[in-house]
Parts: structure tokens; sequence; C-alpha cells
């Protein structure tokens, strides 16, 4: 399995279990518009030789994507902060467009952009199970929340503490719905409906919903939770069970742009490669030691026997020369290990245990696998 989102570990590309997307509504496009969305229709992708990145355009969560793309050695060249457009050097052909996250996924869809990095809950309720969206790397590290309902600590709700409670209590009818206000009007209602409330009435909004059930306006709202102080705040409390779904930022693709151009299969390996070296190495120390010793295998033994000390595969161990009256000899041995930020130091306290000396910690930039595993998994959900 991919990574440590428990929403994905049925299918880490998308949970299958969505719906597809409906294919009734309305819209306004220029030409061009209508000319990409025929072309999708017909199972293509729109003709163009370069390969379209979506990434947010405003806030934390577009901040911290330049800054990850910045640490894989990926900086965006952005000339103008006014332009829509931008470059990644490193990727001749790739064109960066800055989107609003719900745009990302849309126009994924739609076959405008080919790549995308957005949050899971934004991809799960505009994308809505759609099976060209594939979620390449679930896990990069930042804009950690949960999709969550929350209810008035007070009134009818003062000793309502889980779903269930919620659902079994009298006063849900027909006539005199559970109000819920929310900005997730495919995830809310599919959830709700999923855990058996099923007099329920929605009201759209995209902002301070936490006032809704003070202003008499809802009962309970469906939202996005980082810290949970918000909530708290407003004398609102999240229940067992009112979790929909645990979200961070995810880079995800169009199936078929993976599929019909080999170039975006290609960029989309190294991004991918980039990305799995640099989050794996974050956190991670590079710790070396001399050690004196009769053999190599006699050192191994001795730092194998301390379970910190092992490193990703083990340590390496490696003489190392001095020149004694005259002579060539290795009465030390070289020991180098890669430690996680939290053992760090209990690892250089069991290294001067047994013998170390002279220990030198320094910090890893990455850590590149003979082949990632998503990577892999990648080649079998395209079936290629």
């Amino acid at each position: 399995m991919l990574a440590s989102n428990p929403n994905l570990t049925k299918c880490p590309f998308f949970p299958t279990r969505y719906v597809p997307i409906s294919r009734s509504f309305h819209i306004t496009c220029s030409v061009s518009q209508l000319q990409s969305a025929a072309e999708v229709v017909n199972g293509g992708v729109p003709e163009r030789n370069e390969i379209r990145l979506g990434l947010p355009s405003k806030g934390r969560m577009a901040a911290d994507t330049l800054d990850l793309l910045k640490d894989c050695q990926l900086s965006v060249k952005h000339v103008n902060p006014r332009q829509y457009v931008a470059q990644i050097p490193q990727l001749s052909d790739l064109e960066v467009w800055f989107q609003r996250p719900k745009d990302i996924v849309r126009k994924l869809l739609s076959g405008d952009l080919d790549l995308g990095i957005a949050g899971f809950d934004t991809v799960s309720e505009y994308g809505q199970g759609n099976e060209d969206l594939i979620i390449v790397h679930d896990a990069l590290d930042y804009g950690d929340c949960h999709l969550s309902l929350a209810i008035p600590k007070y009134g009818i709700f003062e000793n309502i503490n889980s779903l269930k409670d919620l659902a079994q209590m009298p006063q849900w009818t027909e006539e005199k719905p559970l109000r819920v206000a929310t900005g997730f009007t495919y995830l809310g209602p599919k959830f709700m409906k999923e855990n058996g409330l099923n007099h329920v009435s929605f009201s759209t909004a995209d902002g301070a919903l936490e006032a809704a059930p003070a202003m008499g306006i809802a009962d309970a709202i469906l939202d996005l939770v980082s810290s949970g102080i918000t909530l708290k705040e407003n004398n609102l409390k999240e229940i067992e069970g009112g979790v929909v779904l645990r979200s961070q930022a995810v880079l995800v693709a169009s199936k078929r742009s993976l599929i019909q151009r080999k170039s975006a299969l290609d960029t989309t390996h190294e991004i991918l490669e980039r990305l799995e070296a640099h989050l794996r190495a974050e956190g991670q120390f590079t710790v070396t030691a001399n050690m004196r010793g009769s053999s190599a295998e006699e050192v191994a033994e001795r730092v194998l026997s301390q379970p910190s000390l092992s490193g990703l595969q083990g340590p390496t161990i490696s003489p190392v020369f001095c020149k004694r009256d005259g002579q060539i000899s290795s009465d030390y041995y070289a020991i180098v290990i890669c430690v996680p930020k939290k053992a760090l130091y209990k690892s250089v306290q069991q290294l001067r245990a047994i013998g170390g000396s002279g220990v030198l910690v320094s910090p890893l930039t990455y850590i590149f696998d003979e082949e990632t595993p998503r990577w892999r998994e990648l080649l079998s959900v395209l079936g290629l």
C-alpha cells in the first residue's frame, strides 16, 4: 500500500466506492473549451505538446507546494506574479498553471491539465470518483486536515457524542430534517446516507460555517478541521464516527494523459522520484563514527547488537587506514548509518557505548530507491 492515509488503504489511487461524476450539467464556455470537451467525450486528450501541471494559486497550500518543489530541486520560475503560467526549468516540456484547487480537479477531468497538486478532500469532492483521476502520491506531508461533522455542545446536543446517537434522535423527520451547513455538497449527502441519517437537508456555504448553529440557520456543520480550536471557540464539538475523510496534499493525474502521452508519463516519473527521494530523506540523518576492531565482521556484530543502529538496510563498515612506524595499518573502521531524527541522540549514545568515537552527524537530502513502489503501482493501474 502507498502511505499512511487511512482513506486510501483500500485503493491507493482513488476510492472505487464513489459514484462517477454526473454528466448532467450546464456550462457556459468558449469555442476552445467546447473543442476540449469534445475531445474528452471522445476518449482523447486535447492536442498539445507541453505537459501541464496545476498548482494551487493562493494561500498556505500554494506556499507549501512551492516550498516542496523547491526542496526537490524543481523550483517554479514565476517571472510575473500576475500571470497564471510559469515554468520549471528542470522540466523543459512542462508548463505550470496556477489555479484554484477545485479548478485543478475540474481541468484534470476536462483534459486541460495532465497533473495537479491539491488536497485529497478537494480531489474527492470535485472528482466524485471519476476513474480518470489517479492519485499518484497520496502523502506529500502538508495540508493535513480532516473533514468532520460538528454539532453544538449545548441544548438538545449536549449528550450527543456519536454519529449513532445523532442518527437516533427523534427530532429528525421528513418535515423537520437535520440541517447541515457545508461546502461539501457531494461528500456530505453521501456520508449521511451511508451512515443511516436519512432526514437531512443541506445548505451550501464557503466560509464562517462555525457561526451557523449559533445563528439558528443550521443544526450542524460539515467542514474541514485542522487543530479544532475554531470549533471549541464557537461551542461546537466533533463526535465519534463523524469524520468523513482525512486529507493532505496529493499528486493527482489524468489517467488518459498518462496513457496517451509518453512525455506525460515520463514527466510524472521524474516528479514522483524526486518527491519520494526528498520525503523519504526528510527527518533522517547520516551518522558516521570510527570504531576500533579486529575485522569488519567483528565491528558489524557489535553495531547490529543495537537495534537502532541498523540503518536503512544495515550499517556500512569500511577500514580506516593510517600510517604507523612506516607501515599502513587499519586498526579502526568507519561506520555509516542512517538514523531518524527522533532516534538520533539515542543512536549516538549506543555508538559510544560499543566503542564509537569521532561521531559526525549530517542531515540527509535525498534517498533514492532502486525503484519507488509508487511508480510500480502506478504502472500496474495504468496496465503498462
